[in-house]
């Protein structure tokens, strides 16, 4: 299960006509209490689309009734016109969920440019709306409705001590933060105010989403939203619900990781005994938009020389000639120098692992990301067409 996981929450996922293939393009996510508390993160591109200008004036009080979510268009660069077509789908939500505009998240994701069909979107709501399940089948055809050029649904829950979270995800192009390209909704029976779960969801999205690194591009229309219906009458201590979020955002990311545009490894990038957090992370970011260094390992080549120039680029704390870097268990490197034979590693599993020694302090940081491949290059050069 999903979204429809934790009690107190409904969804649908409807064909609005979006999609020219009359594929499933429209959900919607209703939280139907008692409490209607939410967080939200959104991109950090300032290039927004307008369902996240509408989305971030929505979430200031920290309440949200229920998240519409199309596919077929992202709503971005579409004017005056296209917030109006956020604001429209807001109220048409409203008027059939009985809940106020105001408290209605709208999240779009596809081509940037284009406007939205508003007739369209305002009756899939309303289809949508008639035809809320709380099931296992009404939470797969949300999850389904949001995806683009995704290969799969991707659901996530986590069950905790009378309570529960469910999460829904989508990604597979664009995939950097901030956020990394997605729309993500999670929810929970727990009972929680809002300001905890604004704290437990930045916590939780800055080892997860932020760190899902894939192509290096940064979407307009990122938004990971939480919603909190207390119908389980129970409140979690802080950090066990933290750490179940933290745990459920991990398994949705790779979950998107594993379905990046196409990606043939999925490469973990972890750096060990950095000086801090940041530069760990600065260092496996580094690594990870290196075109060189993906394209390489698409190439089943463990050329850990282009691991050692990125990581050169960064103003990182460390002794550019005590550096060691293992590939996949093999020691190729150490102090700078060459170790094992590269002719060990063994690259053909999709799995890659990458594994940088700083020598500078006690910090470590993992960068997920994937490799450069002839179909991601085919694929998004064909993505309008």
């Amino acid at each position: 299960m999903s979204i429809t996981a934790p009690a107190g929450f409904a969804a649908a996922g409807i064909a609005a006509g979006l999609k020219a293939t009359g594929a499933l393009d429209l959900a919607v996510v209703q939280n139907q209490g008692p409490l209607q508390n939410a967080a939200a993160v959104f991109t950090s591109n300032r290039c927004k689309a307008n369902p996240v200008l509408w989305s971030e004036q929505v979430m200031k009080d920290g309440t949200v009734s229920a998240v519409v979510l199309n596919s077929g268009g992202a709503n971005c660069y579409t004017g005056a016109q296209g917030f109006q077509t956020s604001h429209a789908t807001a109220e048409a939500a409203a008027q059939h969920l009985g809940v106020s505009a105001a408290d209605v998240v709208i999240c779009s994701t596809g081509l940037i440019g284009d406007q939205l069909d508003r007739d369209a979107l305002t009756g899939g709501v309303a289809q949508a709306a008639a035809s809320l399940g709380s099931d296992d089948a009404s939470g797969l055809a949300a999850a389904q409705a949001i995806m683009t050029t995704d290969t799969h649904a991707k659901q996530a829950v986590v069950a905790g001590d009378g309570w529960s979270i469910g999460g829904m995800a989508k990604g597979a192009g664009m995939l950097a933060p901030g956020l990394a390209t997605m729309l993500v909704v999670i929810t929970t029976d727990a009972a929680l105010d809002s300001a905890a779960l604004d704290t437990a969801l930045r916590a939780a999205t800055r080892v997860t989403f932020d760190r899902l690194d894939s192509d290096g591009c940064m979407s307009t229309n990122d938004t990971v939203v939480l919603l909190a219906s207390g119908a389980s009458g129970v409140t979690p201590g802080t950090d066990e619900f933290a750490l179940a979020l933290t745990d459920l955002c991990d398994d949705l990311a790779l979950q998107l990781q594993g379905d990046a545009e196409g990606a043939s490894h999925d490469i973990a990038i972890e750096v060990v005994h950095a000086a801090s957090e940041d530069d760990a992370v600065d260092v496996a970011r580094a690594v990870s938009r290196s075109n060189l260094f993906k394209a390489a390992i698409f190439g089943n080549d463990p050329n850990w020389g282009r691991v050692l120039a990125a990581v050169g680029t960064t103003d990182a704390e460390f002794d550019p000639y005590g550096i060691d870097v293992a590939i996949n268990g093999v020691q190729v490197c150490t102090a700078g120098e060459p170790d094992q034979s590269r002719d060990l590693v063994d690259l053909t599993p999709r799995a890659t692992s990458i594994l940088i020694d700083l020598h500078a302090g006690d910090r470590t940081a993992t960068i997920r990301t994937n490799d450069l491949t002839h179909d991601y290059v085919h694929e998004n050069s064909a993505y309008a067409s």
